[in-house]
């Protein structure tokens, strides 16, 4: 009988200093494993008597349940001081101050585009959204752009098909509109364009605000009062507009729209390249080819069409050397807006 008492005062012993899981499950296969002494007693039966072997296996069987029990509790044991520990490390201290989580922030894209929106919603237009993926008749064609025309070489296409490309503005929806509604007309269509430039000034896509105003007896001095007005609201009444004749497909007469320098008023510095004006938007009456490609006869309608590059503005209001600054999702650029 003496390796039974051997094995169970060491079994003892052995619990006693176990104070992980892992020294736990080393105990368990070396006394109740496979090969363990537990079990090697039981495979010794063989080697005694008749009269003996009942005994021994009863005193076995009994260290083997006794064990077996004193598993489950120390494993209980080792598990709930485990866990005890482990809620002390979590524990909040909701005495301290919290933290402010980091809060979106518009981007100032977004915010010049909506801006301009706001003052043109005010003055009783409406926005309209077209396609971004166009086809070549509404944006070049129905515009008094031909497939040869010169104009198109200006606007590096990003062309899918022979007849398919991404807008290279968003002239392409007022052609739908004038298509589909009868006038009068007066809406702004804001969106994304695309063309092949990329450099500090320019980028492959970009954003742009153009407008459009069909009816009857529209004349020059219509568009002039309209945008001086806006240009005004948008930079300040102390701002001087003036116009500059120039060249576009579908509109003529065409101007050029320049605003008086805002780092100099006018004087002449690097930024105006010593002009004292900045350039800020193109713009003229509707051609009447267009109002032809879209149904209307030009000599009962007339209307105006200009286009603004939102970044171009934003960069002039904030001071921004770079383009690709708005497009590069940095946080530091972004949370000064």
């Amino acid at each position: 009988m003496d390796p039974i008492s051997t094995i169970a005062q060491e079994v003892k012993d052995e619990l006693e200093r176990i104070t992980d899981l892992s020294a736990l499950e080393k105990f368990r296969v070396k006394y109740l494993g496979k090969k363990g002494a537990i079990t090697n007693l039981l495979r010794s039966m063989g080697t005694l008597n008749k009269e003996e072997r009942p005994v021994f296996g009863k005193r076995v069987n009994d260290l083997s349940k006794e064990v077996e029990e004193k598993l489950i509790a120390k494993e209980t044991e080792l598990k709930n001081k485990a866990r005890a520990f482990q809620l002390r490390l979590e524990t909040v201290d909701v005495t301290l101050p919290g933290r402010s989580p980091n809060l979106g922030h518009r981007h100032p894209i977004k915010q010049v585009m909506e801006e301009i929106e706001t003052i043109f919603l005010n003055m009783g237009y409406t926005v309209a959204e077209g396609f971004e993926v166009e086809d070549d008749y509404h944006n070049f064609e129905a515009l008094n752009i031909p497939k040869d025309h010169p104009s198109r070489d200006m606007q590096d296409t990003f062309w899918i098909t022979d007849d398919v490309l991404i807008r290279t503005h968003t002239s392409s929806v007022q052609t739908r509109i004038m298509e589909k509604q009868k006038p009068p007309i007066r809406i702004i269509s804001p969106g994304r364009v695309y063309r092949c430039d990329d450099d500090v000034t320019h980028s492959p896509m970009f954003h742009q605000v153009e407008g459009l105003v069909i009816d009857k007896d529209i004349t020059f001095g219509d568009l002039k009062w309209t945008l001086t007005l806006f240009l005004k609201e948008l930079f300040g009444e102390e701002r001087e507009v003036r116009f500059r004749p120039s060249y576009f497909p579908f509109t003529e007469p065409s101007c050029e729209v320049d605003v008086s320098c805002f780092a100099c008023g006018g004087k002449g510095c690097r930024l105006c390249k010593h002009t004292g004006w900045i350039e800020i938007l193109g713009s003229g009456l509707v051609h009447p080819n267009v109002l032809k490609n879209v149904g209307y006869d030009p000599k009962e309608l007339g209307g105006f069409a200009f286009g603004i590059g939102i970044e171009r503005i934003a960069m002039l209001r904030y001071g921004i050397d770079d383009i690709r600054l708005f497009f590069e999702s940095d946080m530091r650029f972004l949370r000064q807006f």
